[in-house]
């Protein structure tokens, strides 16, 4: 009764978004209509809140009448990934695609502010549409609500590489980011009929945008360190074509994070903001397409059926038909920018888009070209890490290098030599980092260029910040208390952006890895320790089996323990990895256990010492911190506004 229960409310919810698109863009001027499309949004929402609900219900009672659970949960698997098991596959993450696009829908129709009731309505109408189109591929192809018969006892399980707390939640963090670009894609649609994007428009964008940009910073940085502990591969990034698909959008997203500012404070890049957000959402639904049809082979892919890959193309081949088509009718007709000169605010914003755009150009290049060549013929083609790391590091790296010159200059006109006088000590410090580090690396000059700009990005952002807190008069710890969250948040993205640059480059130039044989009793120098394996036997987890080796590290500090797993589950015929990670000032010491020698005591070692690699994610939170930081500083100043 339940799954009937969920799949009447998923319907409802459709009929609901489809009445809302209708009543929002056809009666935009009617302020009882537009109320009403309003109305229908928060009905809609609910309906799509309650058929989740009853599909973790599902989950969790371990239904196995009902498809989706008996292929993705077990009698015994814990309660937690039981609960994630609802989004952990292809059906149910499709709905909580569906459940978080009306939810922002409902949200923006509850918080109005001053836009104009045209803007508004048509808004929530687009947003209508958009999950709409979601709940018909959800409801038509990917039914989470299925029955099954006859229903297993047991059920096949989650896939055990997703059952992890990080995994659990990293999908929603995802769609929050992915599905939130659909809300400044109807803002765009809306501006585009309305025939005016206008600073009262870009400051409705603005959150939004922070918000998508904020979560899916979140979300890769989570998924990125998933894989580091979890895989047993040592890295963090494989520039792997699922993991391209939600780094193009953040890309954009931190494009038009910047350039509505651009359009909130000046009125300029309104064609250019509208543009972003329409590409901005095409690319979300291109990652969806990518994870979906089965073109891509995985440890990220959700499905494998080609008509739902067909399906998504047809969406995003609507969404963006429907947004370029209107760009090209009406993009001449929008507000008239005001000029600003080549040295300023504004135009550093501008190449900071520029960069940011071109980046996810070519990631996009590199991800979609083996497809192309595939389906015409071509055969098969890998463009991997070499291909990406001589094109996109480059372009991030010219950014990087502009990136502290932008706050330091005013708006329309700025002062160039003033605003590099200011930055005169960052400079000063970013090039004796360079010199220190091609003597240590001897004179390797990439990995040395890397650090450089790090401490450039670190320098200059706290060099903005001091230079904030030197205005005026009074106390210091006053002027801290006191300076603007915005100024926080610019400041603390860009040291993030900082951080997370110094960690990439010192753990992909510097990284050390050794495979070894080990039996119990022996050990092997390693990154200037001694590692010792001690034991090796097996345990029981509650829904696994596992083999566990115990080693002793031998450092300078003095002696510690670590434990490796090779994880054995009765619904997957391969084991997984749990590694086991020895962090340090200077990086993590990283122990993954293989196979054992045949007819020998010996186990295969695989060792890595990974310098800096916390920098990484320490950097995505410091990012992500900046992003909620603003959205904070935004809803303080709607606040006072009204």
């Amino acid at each position: 009764m339940i799954a009937e229960i969920g799949a009447f409310a998923a319907a409802l919810a459709l009929a609901l978004s489809l009445a809302q698109g209708a009543l929002g863009i056809m009666f935009a001027n009617s302020t009882a209509r537009a109320g009403a499309a309003a109305a229908l949004s928060q009905a809609a929402a609910f309906a799509c809140a309650l058929a989740f609900g009853c599909l973790i219900t599902l989950f969790v009672q371990s239904d196995f009448t009902v498809a989706v659970v008996a292929a993705n949960s077990h009698v015994d698997k814990p309660l937690i990934y039981k609960i994630a098991g609802a989004w952990g596959n292809h059906e149910g993450s499709m709905l909580l695609w569906c459940l978080v696009s009306a939810l922002f829908g409902a949200i923006f129709s509850s918080l109005r502010g001053k836009q104009s009731l045209g803007l508004w309505s048509r808004t929530i109408g687009v947003q209508g549409l958009v999950t709409a189109g979601a709940l018909i591929y959800t409801l038509f192809l990917s039914n989470p609500f299925a029955r099954l018969d006859p229903a297993p006892m047991v059920g096949n399980g989650l896939n055990p590489l997703l059952q992890d707390p990080a995994l659990a939640a990293h999908p929603p963090l995802l769609y929050l980011g992915y599905v939130g670009m659909s809300v400044p894609f109807s803002l765009a649609l809306a501006a585009l009929i309305e025939g005016r994007a206008d600073q009262a428009w870009a400051r409705a964008l603005r959150p939004w945008t922070l918000i998508a940009w904020t979560c899916l910073t979140l979300g890769i940085g989570l998924g990125s360190y998933w894989a580091y502990y979890e895989l047993g591969w040592g890295g963090w990034w494989f520039w792997d074509p699922v993991e391209n698909a939600s780094f193009m959008p953040w890309l954009v997203a931190a494009a038009l994070v910047h350039s509505a500012i651009v359009t909130e404070r000046r009125g300029s890049l309104a064609s250019w903001t509208i543009l972003l957000a329409i590409m901005g959402f095409g690319l979300a639904l291109l990652g969806t397409f990518l994870v979906r049809s089965g073109v891509l082979t995985s440890v990220h892919a959700f499905a494998v059926d080609p008509r739902r890959g067909i399906a998504v193309l047809i969406l995003l081949a609507v969404s963006l038909g429907t947004g370029f088509g209107l760009y090209a009718w009406r993009a001449p007709k929008l507000a008239q920018p005001s000029g600003f000169s080549a040295v300023s605010r504004e135009s550093m914003l501008v190449w900071n888009n520029f960069g940011l755009a071109v980046a996810a150009g070519v990631v996009l290049t590199g991800t979609i070209y083996p497809l192309l060549v595939e389906a015409f013929g071509g055969g098969l083609i890998s463009v991997g890490p070499p291909f990406f790391n001589a094109t996109v590091v480059p372009l991030l790296a010219m950014l990087f290098l502009l990136l502290p010159l932008g706050p330091m200059l005013t708006w329309r006109v700025g002062d160039m030599r003033a605003a590099l006088g200011k930055l005169a000590p960052a400079a000063i410090l970013a090039v004796l980092t360079l010199i220190a580090a091609l003597v240590l690396s001897k004179w390797r000059a990439m990995p040395a260029i890397g650090l450089m700009l790090g401490v450039w990005l670190i320098a200059g952002g706290l060099v903005y910040l001091w230079v904030r807190l030197r205005r005026g008069e009074g106390k210091l710890s006053a002027k801290v208390a006191l300076l603007p969250l915005a100024v926080w948040s610019m400041s603390l993205a860009h040291i993030g952006a900082g951080v997370l640059t110094i960690g990439a480059v010192a753990e992909t130039a510097f990284r050390s890895e050794r495979a070894v044989l080990l039996a119990p009793g022996e050990g092997v120098a390693f990154a200037g320790r001694r590692v010792t394996l001690l034991e090796v036997g097996g345990i029981e987890g509650p829904n696994y089996s596992a083999t566990r080796a115990n080693f002793r590290i031998d450092q300078t500090s003095g002696a510690a323990s670590l434990h490796a797993e090779r994880r054995y589950f009765p619904t997957s015929p391969m084991p997984t990895t749990e590694v086991g990670i020895l962090s340090a000032l200077d990086g993590d010491l990283y122990i993954a256990l293989g196979e054992q020698i045949r007819g020998s005591e010996q186990w295969t070692v695989r060792l890595y010492h990974n310098p800096l690699v916390h920098f990484i994610f320490a950097g995505i939170l410091l990012m992500a911190f900046g992003g909620g930081l603003s959205l904070v500083a935004l809803a303080r100043k709607r606040m006072v506004s009204t």
